[in-house]
């Protein structure tokens, strides 16, 4: 359960869209939420108030009788959040948004592709399209239910934007969150090439590592202290979209056997230190589910004394290289080469059942940074600042290769520059 799920609907429905607006996936006057409440009442968002001054005494209910509380009408879009709610009794919460990738996805009629992510295929699940209607109308509430009866938990409407229901609004949020933030990354890769897709077989399986329960103890100070950095360097690399809500770990060594990281699903800006996992090689803190890739940091950490930190990640521009064959160089400029080296691509490889095969690539000198097809960067360093500062500057490189594109070939910078580099700043 995450702590949002304690808060009253008007509560949870003014946070949720704060965090959209606030994020740039939705517009003043764009986009409705809505919380089945167990009675029947439906809460949802009123229509004509600003987006960006949304209050809790806003919101509106609608009584399973159909008579109102509230200071204003309920959205225009009601029609739909009702007969979604009807054909789907598992969905108890509804997002709908104009956020710009989905938009372009909805008027060129083509589907975001999932198959390019392990994380967002199983998160996301089917997706349908509904025919376009009139926004407010019956008719398109009955197509937009019509899509979601046919099993989709994510709906896209031909001209006009996405639906996406959950369990409760955090299900809802992430599945919504990550089709946007993949749609981003699509719309960055066409620019390079063709997707790389996963089959099936690999899509599918979200193995988690075999690990054994370790004993609770008492954290140092020390440990106090590095659990509070990993939480504050885990929400900026979220307010800075280096991460979503629920992908990405966050690893800090505590000694040469123990390392703290980041939970499995449990979202980025509800992280407190407590969350936090401590974890060995093959071991995880009793009674809390750590990242699926703690058995591969501990292997790094094992295998390199001198790495501190790790980070998973998957930020856009970056991405956009993983899920396609398109080559990364960090050759650009000299921040870029002293930062990052090489980082070479390797073939998809899974985080845990191929975790010793990408511990052995990495080191802080040699392959600080590693981008695996279909998965993301792995990255290394020896502070928190030093790896984040890593992840930075690789989603700055990539993000100035997709930039150059349009206006001509790469010119890298040469062999005699990148060796006075490497002698100058001691990389080899």
């Amino acid at each position: 359960m995450t702590p949002q799920t304690w808060l009253h609907p008007r509560d949870e429905l003014v946070a949720t869209m704060d965090r959209i607006y606030r994020y740039h996936m939705t517009t003043t006057s764009g986009g409705n939420l809505s919380i089945l409440d167990p009675d029947g009442s439906i809460w949802i968002t009123p229509s004509r108030v600003d987006k960006g001054s949304l209050r809790a005494s806003d919101v509106v209910r609608v009584k399973a009788d159909g008579t109102r509380e509230g200071l204003h009408p309920p959205s225009s879009e009601f029609p739909f959040h009702r007969e979604i709610y009807r054909v789907r009794p598992d969905i108890k919460a509804i997002v709908h948004a104009h956020p710009g990738a989905l938009v372009a996805f909805s008027i060129v009629r083509k589907f975001p592709e999932t198959r390019v992510q392990t994380h967002a295929y199983n998160l996301c699940g089917k997706i349908a399209y509904a025919a376009y209607a009139c926004p407010g109308s019956q008719e398109l509430g009955d197509k937009i239910a019509g899509a979601f009866a046919s099993g989709a938990d994510c709906v896209m409407l031909e001209n006009h934007g996405v639906v996406i229901g959950g369990k409760d609004l955090a299900e809802a949020f992430q599945r919504f969150e990550t089709l946007e933030f993949l749609a981003q990354t699509l719309i960055r890769a066409s620019a390079l090439g063709e997707l790389l897709t996963l089959p099936a077989d690999l899509i599918t399986s979200l193995p988690v590592p075999d690990c054994a329960p370790l004993e609770a103890l008492p954290p140092s100070n020390r440990e106090k202290e590095l659990r509070s950095e990993v939480c504050a360097f885990a929400q900026r690399a979220y307010r800075q979209k280096l991460m979503i809500s629920t992908a990405g770990s966050i690893s800090v060594r505590l000694d040469s056997n123990q390392f703290v990281i980041t939970p499995r699903r449990l979202d980025r800006l509800d992280l407190k230190p407590a969350s936090l996992v401590r974890a060995t090689k093959d071991g995880l803190e009793e009674g809390k589910r750590g990242s699926r890739t703690s058995r591969l940091h501990g292997l790094i950490y094992e295998a390199n004394p001198e790495v501190g930190v790790i980070i998973n990640a998957q930020p856009m521009c970056a991405s956009a290289f993983c899920i396609t064959a398109a080559e990364f160089s960090s050759h650009t400029i000299p921040e870029s080469y002293i930062v990052l080296g090489d980082s070479p691509k390797v073939p998809f490889a899974c985080v845990v059942k191929d975790a010793e095969a990408l511990a052995a690539r990495m080191s802080l000198k040699k392959c600080p940074v590693l981008l695996i097809e279909n998965e993301g960067a792995l990255i290394v360093g020896r502070t928190l600042l030093e790896a984040f500062d890593r992840l930075e500057v690789l989603e700055a490189t990539a993000e100035a290769l997709q930039l150059s594109r349009p206006l001509g070939p790469l010119v890298p910078m040469p062999q005699s520059a990148l060796e006075e580099l490497r002698k100058v700043y001691k990389m080899d």
